[in-house]
């Protein structure tokens, strides 16, 4: 469907979360000289990629990013915290608060979390 939509040229980034189960597609509609950015695993920890098979694909390139990485200076994360503020001030970004818990229940809300009962963002107010 997706290489139907972009009349068969394939998408310039895919961006992956699922891991296993996602990936090896993600990887398929792709452009050419398409990023790969894989984030998460949530369905197990993808199959390695050989080189060649970037290569035969479209000269595709491949990454997985950290935050860490990208915050690792105090200059760094202000900047980044900066932007995102911004964004989300202008509207570009929404945030979606579905889950609020007293501090007091956090335990509870670590629970809803780690056993997938959650959707959207999720607060703890003190």
């Amino acid at each position: 469907r997706t290489l139907e939509i972009t009349s068969g040229e394939g998408v310039h980034v895919v961006f992956d979360s699922v891991g296993k189960a996602t990936f090896p597609g993600g990887l398929e509609v792709l452009r050419r000289r398409g990023m790969m950015v894989g984030f998460g695993n949530a369905s197990g920890r993808p199959d390695a990629v050989a080189p060649l098979a970037l290569a035969k694909s479209g000269s595709l390139f491949m990454t997985r990013p950290t935050l860490f990485d990208y915050t690792a200076t105090r200059p760094e994360l202000l900047a980044s915290a900066a932007t995102f503020f911004d964004t989300v001030a202008a509207g570009d970004v929404t945030v979606d608060i579905v889950q609020r818990w007293p501090l007091r229940d956090a335990a509870k809300a670590h629970r809803a979390l780690e056993s997938r009962a959650t959707t959207g963002s999720s607060i703890l107010i003190p």
